[in-house]
């Protein structure tokens, strides 16, 4: 075997080199513990390395311990102390208050003496992962060890002061490096099945630029359970958490990047640069640690570990379909936790409210309508971080202050800022708009998880051929998959989600009838609003069909696909053929790509040379027009 020190190579036990994965001490609540363990890639994974890459076994060991010495954390308390007076200092100036379920910190502290803990925080801005160390700083708990983007290990001063803090470093994708993933593979399972110190992560992969929840990454995760696998621990909890911001520091970058900007490197001289958003205020934090949950309870009677004990310790072998599937499950069951225990502030209602009465909507209308939409939000489960103490008036005005960068008042209009103008629309005003729009679009979607059942299920009795219950299942299941690459939605859960939208509806007198037919009162409020939620995704959607079937009907690239049909839509909208400006946006362009060729609409074409992508014309033709009688507006409102 090869075993890896973190610092000072020495001769050990006549093996050539050895490191210590760490010789850090981290304070728990009740006592100090040191880690004094060794890491280790046996031979035989050396050997196969070495034979298939053509280099010396001596060649590859030293490459694993390059990976290792620019991957390690080095955490140190001296480091944590200095960090968290500096970040206290920080976040007194950037927020008016961080709150923190109290519960959740007590469940945490019991979760760190039972088994190993890995902490899976929701990802909206650099600010998580600081955030998540000093709370756990704060209320004395063992400082996480986090993963981190290699590009911050880069940053000059900051890089190596992170590593202090107890951060290591990865690549944002691996390439198929065997010896890279070895190494970091067996970099995390040491840390767990030594369980000095809590292991958190992304499981998002990065940061969300448009407020929804991405798509899981499942690469750690596997890296996560394998010591539960092999039973080299006997369990190991995750616990969801819930960042929730009442403005997001990073929002104008994240807005340029969605329209085709480049994101910027992270460097040191940024980040000087970067300190004058000292001046400016970013409201309110919520964290919500949520319940710790059991690998092993999740796992019983689902995954059968003896398929492990005839596995090698290194062996690349790709999980079986089933723990792949319980992987990708475990995944989005934690999202869709997050996301549950997600606060929202009034600045979402109002941004909600305003992006569907562009380009401004009267004051008093307003009103109204943040008072209808705070009670339906609660009522369809979400939480709400309301000033009690306060009139609306108080919260309105302080929440538009907030956000007076997208909004204000204007003789008694709320307006969004670039849309209220009557100059000609050029593609630089349409452009200007989108930043605006966007901005707003990023808090109006931290909303779409708790809507997107029923609106889907509204969206299907639109849709259907009938209004016989079976018509209208099936055209919600073609919705569902449709737009999945869009929202957090279990695997096999269609008929689970589809009663809980009708049983929404049904309570707000949206939808009534028997299991055999159904009736659907389009001028309910309650409908009138789900729709005007859904609707902006399925007009971009049939944009990007309709796209697709006039200029790229084969062999295009992703980042083609992205560029022309921004272009296309940005047109459009200086002609005044469509104001959806949520289709202008990169992610959301990247999402419709995706959920084309997960419906077959496009094939993805894999080639020594990339990726290249065709559409199947008829599915495409067949699609917009299925778009097209989703997207017929409802009659006006009677509010």
């Amino acid at each position: 075997m090869y075993i890896i020190k973190l610092k000072n190579y020495h001769p050990f036990h006549g093996f050539s080199a050895i490191r210590r994965i760490g010789n850090a001490e981290t304070m728990t609540g009740l006592f100090t513990v040191c880690l004094d363990k060794y890491f280790v890639i046996y031979n035989d994974f050396m050997q196969t390395i070495s034979v298939e890459s053509g280099e010396p076994i001596n060649v590859i060991q030293q490459q694993a311990s390059q990976i290792l010495d620019e991957m390690g954390h080095n955490l140190k308390l001296g480091a944590i102390r200095l960090f968290a007076l500096s970040l206290s200092k920080i976040f007194k100036r950037l927020y008016q208050k961080v709150f923190v379920n109290q519960e959740g910190i007590q469940r945490l502290a019991r979760a760190i003496q039972e088994y190993p803990v890995v902490l899976l925080p929701s990802h909206r801005s650099y600010v998580d992962f600081l955030l998540i160390s000093y709370i756990m700083f704060t209320y004395d708990l063992a400082i996480p060890v986090i993963a981190a983007g290699e590009d911050l290990g880069r940053m000059k001063f900051v890089g190596p002061f992170l590593r202090l803090s107890g951060a290591f470093f990865i690549r944002r994708t691996f390439h198929g490096d065997k010896l890279y993933w070895a190494v970091f593979s067996e970099y995390v399972k040491t840390m767990l099945r030594n369980g000095y110190a809590p292991l958190e992560f992304f499981i998002e992969g990065q940061r969300s630029r448009t407020g929804k929840t991405i798509h899981p990454r499942l690469g750690l995760l596997n890296a996560v359970a394998e010591p539960f696998f092999r039973g080299e621990v006997y369990d190991t909890y995750l616990v969801p958490i819930s960042i929730s911001y009442e403005k997001i520091l990073e929002e104008s970058f994240h807005v340029q990047e969605l329209l085709g900007a480049q994101k910027s490197k992270e460097s040191t001289s940024g980040l000087i640069k970067a300190r004058k958003i000292l001046k400016d205020n970013f409201g309110n934090i919520h964290i919500y640690f949520g319940q710790p949950i059991s690998m092993r309870s999740m796992a019983s009677s689902v995954i059968n570990r003896s398929q492990y004990n005839l596995l090698n310790r290194h062996s690349l072998q790709r999980p079986s379909a089933e723990v792949q599937k319980f992987i990708s499950d475990m995944a989005y069951k934690i999202e869709l936790h997050q996301i549950a225990n997600m606060v929202l502030s009034p600045g979402d209602l109002i941004a909600t409210i305003l992006l569907q009465h562009l380009p401004m909507m009267n004051y008093n209308l307003l009103v109204e309508k943040i008072l209808f939409l705070r009670k339906l939000t609660e009522d369809f489960g979400g939480c709400i971080d309301w000033p009690e103490s306060k009139s609306i008036d108080e919260v309105l005005h302080s929440s538009i202050f907030l956000h007076s960068n997208i909004m204000a008042i204007v003789d008694r209009n709320l307006v969004l800022l670039e849309h209220n103008v009557t100059e000609t629309l050029t593609e630089d005003l349409a452009t200007k708009q989108a930043l605006t729009f966007l901005t707003g679009a990023c808090y109006r979607n931290k909303m779409l998880n708790i809507f997107i059942r029923p609106a889907l299920v509204l969206l299907a009795f639109k849709t259907a051929k009938s209004l016989q219950k079976d018509d209208i299942q099936r055209s919600f299941c073609f919705l569902r998959n449709l737009l999945s690459k869009e929202y957090i939605l279990l695997h096999d859960y269609e008929e689970q989600d589809f009663e809980e939208g009708c049983s929404l509806l049904a309570k707000f007198n949206v939808i009534s009838g028997t299991s055999y037919d159904a009736f659907m009162n389009e001028n309910n409020n309650v409908a009138q609003f789900l729709y005007g939620m859904i609707n902006p995704v399925l007009e971009g959607y049939q944009l990007a069909c309709t796209f697709i079937k006039q200029n790229m009907a084969e062999n295009f690239t992703d980042k083609q696909f992205i560029f022309e049909a921004r272009s296309y839509v940005l047109r459009q909208i200086v002609t005044g053929a469509t104001r959806c400006y949520d289709a202008l946006s990169s992610d959301f362009l990247r999402n419709t790509l995706a959920s084309f060729v997960h419906l077959g609409i496009v094939k993805n074409n894999k080639t020594s040379s990339g990726a290249y992508f065709s559409a199947d014309v008829n599915a495409v033709t067949q699609a917009i027009a299925t778009l097209e009688v989703s997207s017929r507006k409802l009659p006006a409102s009677r509010l």
